[in-house]
């Protein structure tokens, strides 16, 4: 019989990297461009620059936890390792809200791109396919995902490239070409800092993908050298692509006046640009990237629950185990195909708000983690390479999530504070039986 690490297939560094990028959704930006533009009084690409400063800190310190690090998990077993099993436990299990809602809102969306397209086939059907049709990707291995991550990623940023190449012609052509060669869109004589923060903590969880390419280290080449560059390279790709795709949208759109619905601008994003037929090509690329980042946030998530499984946080026999045949945590999958086929009972709105809280908790524990495992743990205090690495960076990156908290959706707050009772509730239940069977033997 094979092993279990015999069964898997290794991923490369840009397979990594892919499935990072598709995780991220690279065609959000035009999703959220007409509610970023109105926070930020129309300079969406600054917002992203500072939302990739912010995110670029956090990802240092998961790429140097990465690299000294035995265990996959991303934030539940760097704090584990750095904090103990019971602050990894807690972490963990905040972070788990934020890889089993990425998932259901992937469904979501594809239902309503796809009920939008056919709307004779009702919502419900297409939201089951589309759940349907990525949990059955995700019980083969690694290698088949990240092969249709890569046709799913390149089929948006191609019509993307489209896209900026018809803003530049479509201005050129109307007011001149030295009009597409202007700073507007970066900055627009408006020098408040407040709603460019604000703007920014929406688009930070743009960039999630960086956090989960580290659950894929167990199907990895080399993971020690491997997933600490996927984790750069995830977030640098994630930042030049919104920042490219938001500054030519910025430019052709200075604010949201020619919008009917700001918060849904899609649509009409891509009808002025480009017309009829290409905002239903569009369309299509935009359903092929919503698929490509729920094959990613499905295969992220059934391997985080695979990971805690293993540590006995959930049953160990089930959620520990992989598929000897199919190489994949296959009950795990299974497990998040069912909450992701409950998006047809979902509102989107309702779902979005309640992602960010996990992804904070996970972010603020890393850098804590870094700063206890060389600062405290290591001792690697001596010298201002260390202190810069290990005390200040943290308390920076620290900061920068801090912005963030104080931006925290209300509902996303409250959420997950019930999230992280029910966690509670499991841990002193699992504690009090483990005292209990102690106490037995004795």
């Amino acid at each position: 019989m094979k092993t279990e690490k015999a069964s898997i297939q290794k991923l490369t560094l840009w397979q990594v990297v892919i499935v990072g990028i598709a995780y991220m959704t690279p065609m959000t930006v035009f999703d959220t461009f007409g509610i970023v533009s109105d926070t930020t009084d129309g300079r969406v690409p600054l917002a992203y620059i500072f939302a990739l400063v912010a995110m670029l800190l956090t990802a240092i310190s998961y790429a140097r936890f990465s690299r000294c690090s035995e265990r996959p998990g991303s934030a539940y077993s760097y704090t584990a390792e750095s904090c103990g099993a019971t602050a990894g436990f807690f972490v963990g299990w905040c972070a788990l809200l934020d890889y089993l809602l990425l998932p259901l809102i992937n469904a979501l969306l594809a239902g309503i791109y796809l009920h939008a397209l056919i709307p004779s086939i009702p919502y419900w059907f297409w939201v089951m396919l589309a759940a349907g049709l990525v949990t059955l990707v995700n019980c083969f291995r690694i290698q088949i995902l990240a092969h249709l991550s890569l046709l799913f990623v390149f089929a948006p940023i191609v019509l993307m490239l489209v896209f900026i190449y018809l803003v530049i012609k479509g201005i050129g052509t109307s007011q001149g070409y030295e009009h597409v060669l202007t700073l507007a869109p970066l900055w627009n004589g408006d020098s408040q800092l407040l709603p460019l923060i604000a703007g920014a903590s929406i688009l930070c969880f743009s960039f999630l993908g960086f956090d989960a390419v580290t659950t894929l280290s167990q199907e990895t080449q080399q993971p020690k050298k491997v997933i600490p560059q996927a984790v750069i390279l995830t977030t640098l790709a994630g930042g030049v692509i919104f920042i490219s795709a938001s500054w030519f949208i910025q430019l052709y759109f200075p604010d949201n006046t020619r919008f009917k619905h700001p918060s849904e601008a899609l649509p009409e994003i891509v009808l002025y640009v480009g017309g009829a037929f290409f905002q239903a090509v569009f369309l299509c690329g935009q359903i092929m990237n919503t698929i490509a980042s729920g094959l990613a946030t499905h295969a992220s998530a059934a391997r985080l629950i695979h990971i805690m499984g293993k540590d006995g946080i959930f049953y160990k026999k089930i959620f520990g185990s992989f598929s000897p045949k199919l190489g994949t945590p296959l009950y795990s999958v299974l497990v998040i195909g069912c909450i992701s086929m409950s998006a047809m009972l979902l509102d989107l709105a309702t779902v979005v708000s309640l992602i960010s809280f996990g992804a904070l908790i996970a972010f603020t524990a890393v850098n804590f983690s870094v700063f206890m495992h060389f600062y405290v743990k290591k001792r690697q205090r001596h010298g201002w390479k260390n202190i810069m690495k290990n005390l200040l960076l943290p308390i920076l990156s620290v900061a920068a999530i801090i912005c963030l908290w104080l931006n925290l959706d209300a509902a996303a707050l409250h959420f997950g504070c019930v999230w992280l009772a029910i966690g509670m509730a499991i841990f002193i239940y699992k504690k009090f039986k483990k005292q209990s069977v102690v106490m037995s033997n004795a």
